[in-house]
């Protein structure tokens, strides 16, 4: 099987079609979707191939014949026919100004309509576009096709400024409920976007939007699976570890099949080193300063339970931290349960890359000096390597005690057991070590387990008013937590760590070896 060219940032299926470029088949998919129904919605984070989908779309329905030839779909199409198809896309706009949205409408209605040799003479963009679907349909006898890429860019991109956010969504809700007002000049419709906003308010005139973002059966319409690539990909697999390639990229899951990211992937295979190439491309900002201001620790979203409704939808006026870390790809679901009627997920990391990098930018914001924190990163690991336990304590007292004294007093974590806990945590997950935290045995949850070459650290965290109590190694020792690792056979830390809330810091650092 010979190699191809990778499609980093490549959008356009024509291109990839007949330049020789790798291609996932999602033609299957696409042919199912509309068997099935007619407006679709679907949410997925960026850099997922949301844009490249609808792209396929467009030249399926426009009949490119030569394009699908080879592909699952190609069979099953009825070529002679070729759709109207109008594609609007917010992706490379900036809607942080009153009337940019509007200017971005007005431009992309005036290349449609010359395009389509169209001049409504109307002002108003929900009229022109009501206008051209009409034209569409007279011109060509056959309903047209809709296809919205980053619909929700224009609220994302004010989500800052509430008062623009709110009239970037009322100037596109009344846009896109055009196509529910016309719905007979309709083919198909599809929306993309990152974040699932409330139906009510985006699309309340769009009520017959069927959303697939959790629908098991289009789990893989974005992403790569196992089977992709080891299938598609097999000549880029070589001197790379797979497994490793599963660990740090694999792991999305929208409840089907788990897919790998795909952005991660072509970039692996072209550079030929894992690193955090996704997370790079878009630091969150934003999410890392909600999560500080909120208070969420990095332990709690190594385990976040949500409702179905809590991950539906969010609104400019409420953004609940579970959607918004779900929706932009930073947590995934890892586990569903049903209980009496109603749907509960566990959100997780969903891989490697995800878990050390947002861990690294959560530490960044405490430390605020990119410098002493890759020193004691580097520090850390090489503690660990040599077991110096001396030096860890070391290494943490000398980080809590660099934590500027405004942040503490702009924040009331610090009285909590789980704010110190989260900083270790943080350090060891920003390296990608193996760490559980709640770690369940048959007599009680311990804090944290690190296991690292071989060797297994049991920790627990108390908080004390000033003087040191030795309540945390106690606890480990009372508790047996040690036996859980037992049958590893491998040399078990046992470490009790207590800080006192006057000092701010570590007051007792008590090893044992179990």
């Amino acid at each position: 099987m010979k190699r191809r060219k990778l499609p980093l940032g490549i959008q356009t299926f024509a291109k990839i079609r007949s330049d020789d470029y790798y291609y996932v088949d999602k033609t299957a998919l696409a042919h199912n979707l509309i068997n099935e129904g007619t407006h679709y919605f679907l949410s997925r984070p960026r850099r997922f191939g949301k844009s490249l989908f609808l792209d396929t779309l467009k030249e399926l329905f426009e009949g490119n014949e030569t394009l699908f030839k080879g592909l699952a779909i190609h069979d099953q199409w009825d070529w002679s026919v070729k759709y109207p198809v109008l594609r609007f896309s917010f992706g490379t706009g900036n809607f942080r100004q009153a009337g940019n949205l509007e200017n971005s409408l007005m431009a992309q209605l005036d290349r449609l309509e010359q395009e389509a040799g169209s001049n409504s003479g109307y002002t108003t963009c929900s009229e022109r576009f009501h206008y051209l679907l009409h034209h569409l349909k007279k011109q060509t006898g056959l309903p047209v096709v809709v296809l919205v890429d980053e619909y929700d860019k224009p609220m994302l991109d004010a989500i800052n400024t509430p008062d623009l956010a709110r009239a970037n969504r009322d100037l596109l809700s009344g846009f896109y409920g055009t196509v529910k007002d016309n719905d007979a000049s309709v083919r198909f419709s599809f929306f993309t976007g990152v974040s699932k906003f409330s139906k009510v308010n985006i699309f309340s005139g769009l009520n017959n939007l069927t959303d697939i973002t959790l629908d098991k059966r289009y789990s893989t319409l974005c992403g790569y699976t196992d089977n992709d690539i080891d299938t598609v990909f097999v000549p880029e697999l070589f001197e790379l570890d797979r497994g490793q390639i599963r660990e740090w990229y694999n792991g999305y899951r929208w409840l089907g099949e788990g897919v790998y990211n795909p952005y991660d992937v072509l970039k692996l295979f072209d550079i030929r080193e894992f690193n955090n190439y996704w997370f790079e491309t878009g630091t969150p900002t934003f999410l890392i300063d909600l999560l500080i201001k909120r208070q969420v620790s990095a332990i709690q979203l190594n385990s976040m339970l949500s409702s179905s409704s809590m991950l539906s939808s969010f609104d400019v006026n409420d953004i609940t931290t579970e959607a918004l870390l779900f929706q932009t790809g930073y947590l995934t679901i890892k586990h569903t349960e049903d209980l009496g009627g109603q749907i509960f997920y566990t959100l997780s990391y969903p891989n490697r890359e995800v878990y050390q990098s947002l861990n690294e930018s959560l530490l960044s914001r405490l430390v605020q000096d990119k410098s002493s924190q890759v020193v004691h990163q580097s520090r850390l690991y090489k503690c660990l390597q040599a077991n110096d336990l001396a030096g860890l304590k070391d290494l943490f007292h000398a980080f809590f005690a660099s934590i500027p004294y405004h942040w503490y007093s702009n924040n009331s974590i610090q009285q909590y057991e789980g704010y110190y806990a989260s900083v270790f945590y943080s350090y060891f997950a920003a390296l990608g070590l193996n760490v559980t935290v709640e770690d369940a045995t048959n007599q009680g949850r311990i804090d944290m387990t690190l296991k690292f070459q071989q060797r297994i650290y049991i920790f627990e965290f108390k908080v004390v008013e000033f003087l040191p109590k030795g309540s945390a190694l106690q606890q480990i020792k009372d508790k047996g937590y040690a036996e859980k690792y037992r049958e590893l056979q491998q040399p078990i830390t046992l470490i009790g760590v207590e800080f006192s809330k006057d000092e701010r810091n570590i007051v007792a650092f008590d090893v044992e070896t179990a």
